[in-house]
């Protein structure tokens, strides 16, 4: 297949829900990123906001707009993200996984924050299929590396993986005052990690030993959307380049990655 034609997974931090109706230089490097590929078949979204106990993929036609937010301006819980789904590619997905389990789901969830506030710029005419997969809280990294491998064949099928979290992201420890600023140990954090994602992929299996982890990632489920990557990487013999970074609040990295 041309080279044109493969659709390198890739990895955004996506931040606050802001980011979907602000013009800003995520916001706008979003925009050029989609600007610069070719569309792609359909996309497939790991965001870390449909986090729960199991892998599924949604499997509707028409998936909904989910604000799973709150207190935030009225504008952004209008804003809709209309793109069809897939169920054709959902299909493929479930038979790329074997032997591991993918439930599927035709009416619970839709299309979440973590997915559309990046989609909305990358295409902004909604006129690419997007799925979703659900990241499984009850299952260890390796679990999650190993399926990224599995997925890496989409690639060359026209369809695009898009990983959406952060590489730091700890809610707790946001300083409203500092919209541009990242604490020392995040930086430290989000520098190791794109180290690792530059050069060996597969180490970041053991980045639960870095002495800032519990920090930068309190909870597993902004983070591993990378982890996905990294298996995609491994699988395909390829490293990642860093192509977008910056720190928000304090506590929030807004790394961005592909391979």
């Amino acid at each position: 297949m041309p080279e044109q034609n493969v659709m390198r997974p890739v990895f955004f931090g996506h931040g606050s829900p802001m980011n979907a109706i602000e013009s800003n230089r995520y916001s706008l490097a979003w925009r050029e990123y989609g600007a610069s590929i070719a569309l792609p078949r359909a996309v497939l979204a790991i965001s870390a906001h449909w986090y729960i106990g199991a892998t599924a993929v949604t499997v509707m036609a028409h998936p909904r707009t989910i604000h799973d937010f709150y207190g935030f301006p009225r504008a952004l819980f209008e804003v809709e993200y209309p793109a069809p789904g897939d169920p054709k590619v959902a299909q493929e997905v479930i038979e790329l996984a074997e032997p591991v389990w993918v439930g599927t789901d035709s009416d619970s969830w839709g299309l979440d924050h973590g997915t559309w506030s990046v989609l909305c710029h990358v295409f902004p005419q909604a006129n690419v299929p997007v799925l979703q997969l659900s990241i499984d809280a009850s299952k260890p990294m390796n679990y999650h590396f190993e399926l990224g491998r599995k997925l890496a064949a989409l690639a060359d099928m026209g369809v695009l993986v898009l990983g959406s979290g952060n590489v730091v992201h700890n809610l707790r420890r946001i300083n409203w005052s500092e919209p541009e600023a990242g604490y020392d140990w995040a930086r430290t954090f989000n520098e190791e990690v794109a180290g690792i994602m530059q050069s060996d992929p597969e180490a970041l299996l053991r980045i639960e030993s870095h002495p800032d982890f519990a920090l930068a990632s309190p909870t597993p489920d902004h983070f591993l959307p990378l982890v996905y990557l990294a298996g995609m990487a491994r699988e395909m013999g390829t490293t990642a380049t860093r192509f977008l970074d910056g720190y928000a609040y304090g506590s929030l990295s807004m790394a961005a990655f592909q391979l």
